[in-house]
């Protein structure tokens, strides 16, 4: 028997977050569904919707009534891991908020290393003054993109703004104002030769996992105004070959580094990332967004869809995002 004037209830698996916001956030968007934390036995025939982040495997499996998985992350490599996924729609999380977080963090980091931000630092805790003429304009410089999604699209858009030339590569091929697209293997080399600073906003997939590697910092251009390649991944941590980043900065294939996601959160204390003068760092913090933003449109979707409507922003399982 369902409850709240008939409207089953919503499932919220969490692992490694603190419930409680997000309950009080579906009290407010969605005041009529009772949220619960576990099933009522693994055959729950009342749980209409699920709302993840690294659910526990199996837990999907056997809901007989489940509508629609919901992630509560900007990548679905976590839904994923649970290999025995119920047949029903994924929808991932699409939020004006998240994706001015996400963009508001690439053009900080972008700027950073274009002002030479990691150089002030280190003098000035050396108080060193060393003044520098040299200043290149945002116009002198290409920013690539990997990942021409939701995030990628945005953030291209506003680097735009900036004054700087952006290029972008994804899976399939974009048709983006003012970004010059590659896509596929067949336009990965055009896309690293053009660019001096590399964004990374893809997915987690079988093909991307691991794609940072020394392979490709050996294809990106060295010819750029910064000698070699600035990187910026706030993407997921399993895009990265770490011990490839670290090598490449030691022999100068890449200049420096931004890394917002690791392979292995939180970061081992005994990390070279922690140390490393060319790294900067930041943990997993580059579209945390506020818990209304992401539950209110969850909300609707699943009024909507009870009205019939389609839902939007589905996961391709195929490709993986």
């Amino acid at each position: 028997m369902t409850e709240n004037n008939g409207k089953g209830r919503v499932l919220l698996a969490l692992t490694g977050w603190e419930p409680q916001v997000w309950i009080d956030e579906l009290g407010k968007a969605a005041p009529d569904r009772k949220v619960v934390l576990e099933p009522n036995g693994e055959a729950d025939p009342d749980i209409d919707y699920a709302i993840v982040w690294k659910q526990p495997p199996g837990l999907l499996s056997k809901l007989p009534n489940l509508k629609a998985i919901f992630s509560l992350g900007a990548g679905v490599d976590h839904v994923f891991a649970d290999t025995s996924l119920p047949d029903v729609p994924i929808v991932r999380v699409v939020s004006a908020n998240l994706t001015t977080r996400m963009s508001e963090y690439v053009v900080w980091q972008v700027l950073d290393h274009h002002r030479l931000g990691p150089r002030y630092r280190a003098q000035q805790a050396n108080r060193v003054w060393l003044e520098d003429r040299d200043q290149k304009a945002a116009a002198d410089l290409t920013v690539g993109i990997m990942g021409l999604g939701e995030l990628g699209r945005d953030a291209a858009a506003k680097l735009r703004v900036m004054g700087f030339e952006v290029t972008g590569w994804s899976r399939t091929q974009k048709q983006i104002e003012g970004v010059t697209c590659h896509a596929g293997e067949d336009g990965l080399d055009a896309f690293l030769a053009s660019a001096d600073i590399f964004v990374v906003l893809l997915p987690l997939t079988g093909e991307t996992r691991e794609i940072l590697n020394r392979d490709l910092f050996c294809r990106m251009s060295k010819r750029g105004p910064l000698g070699a390649p600035v990187l910026i991944n706030a993407g997921r941590g399993g895009l990265q070959n770490e011990a490839d980043i670290l090598a490449a900065l030691d022999e100068g294939l890449l200049s420096a580094v931004t890394l917002d996601v690791f392979q292995q959160e939180p970061l081992d204390p005994g990390s070279r990332f922690w140390t490393h003068p060319k790294v900067t760092l930041t943990p997993h913090a580059a579209a945390a967004s506020m818990p209304s933003s992401l539950i209110e449109p969850m909300a609707r979707q699943m009024d909507a869809f009870e009205r019939g409507e389609a839902l939007i922003n589905l996961v391709d399982r195929k490709a993986g995002y």
